[in-house]
């Protein structure tokens, strides 16, 4: 059995495999470049599904399982891949951890006016007067209650905010005070003094928030975006924000990115703007690299379930 990756793994993590699965032969390849002449012999492909094309998956004649380790997986050959019946599994939820840390940081930054103290330091000014705020009492809502969402939920309930997730059926998820569905949305928002989008790149997601969402915002909530940059129309940001129609948009992900260096959301006072950044941890790929480690035993005993298998029919 030939296991095939084309993204770049960590020396330490190739060792590890070849030491614990003699019975399965690996090939580590920095990328599909590198990885395509192999792409025939290979029984399973470990890929950040990113540079994966329909012509790959063709090529790839005994190809049964894909291991795609993001949990993004937007330029994914669907089509191709379910006409093969190749089984995909991903590795969602593995940006919890750093998403929710970076989500709070931000809350924390925007509460605590960290710029503008920053900005003081520079000039060595000594003015108390930036009003301060708590996130004790304040309510969040969270555009996307699974993974990272409840992780999100989790931290922000150790400041005693009520946090508030947004689903599509609106079931009852643990850790949330509440939970609605997205056809509830617009009852939901002018309660959150903070709105976090966790939402994948979808048709039904884009462009959600738009000048009627913000409309519906408290003229002093804060929105963060951590999903993907789709889910926002970004002219809407700035007609809203410059006619005061909600406080302040911190953005990680973005329609085009890079985000092109005369964007007017570099310059605007009020965005704060990321380089899609809030999922990176040192930890990425030992986590990532775990779920396929515990789905390769499946796969090789032939007994129990698939973490984060994916249908291919709905790219989910």
């Amino acid at each position: 059995m030939i296991v095939l990756t084309s993204a770049d793994i960590k020396k330490d993590i190739q060792e590890q495999l070849i030491d614990k699965y003699p019975e399965v032969e690996f090939r580590f390849r920095k990328d599909i470049k590198e990885a395509e002449e192999e792409l025939p012999e290979a029984e399973i492909l470990v890929t950040l599904g990113e540079d994966l094309t329909e012509e790959h998956i063709y090529q790839a004649e005994k190809l049964s399982w894909i291991m795609v380790i993001s949990a993004g997986m937007d330029e994914m050959p669907f089509q191709a891949i379910a006409e093969k019946n190749i089984l995909v599994t991903n590795a969602r939820g593995i940006h919890a951890v750093p998403m929710a840390e970076y989500t709070i940081h931000m809350m924390l930054h925007s509460a605590r006016q960290t710029t503008v103290v920053q900005e003081q330091e520079r000039r060595k000014e000594w003015d108390r007067s930036p009003v301060m705020m708590e996130l004790h009492g304040k309510t969040i809502v969270i555009v996307g209650a699974g993974a990272i969402g409840s992780e999100i939920a989790r931290l922000a309930n150790a400041f005693h905010m009520k946090t508030i997730g947004i689903n599509r059926s609106g079931r009852m998820v643990e850790p949330f005070d509440e939970t609605a569905s997205i056809d509830n949305l617009y009852k939901e928002l002018p309660k959150a003094d903070f709105v976090v989008s966790v939402l994948p790149k979808m048709a039904s997601t884009d462009r959600l928030f738009s000048t009627r969402t913000f409309s519906a915002m408290k003229k002093s909530a804060v929105f963060i975006n951590i999903g993907r940059g789709n889910v926002v129309d970004e002219e809407a940001v700035l007609r809203s924000l410059n006619r005061g129609a909600f406080q302040h948009a911190i953005l990680d992900v973005f329609n085009k990115e890079p985000l092109p260096s005369d964007h007017p959301f570099w310059e605007h006072e009020k965005v704060t703007v990321t380089p899609h950044l809030s999922g990176i941890s040192p930890q990425y790929q030992p986590r990532a690299m775990g779920i396929f480690e515990e789905n390769l035993r499946t796969y090789l005993s032939d007994e129990g379930e698939y973490i984060n298998q994916v249908d291919p029919s709905k790219g989910y």
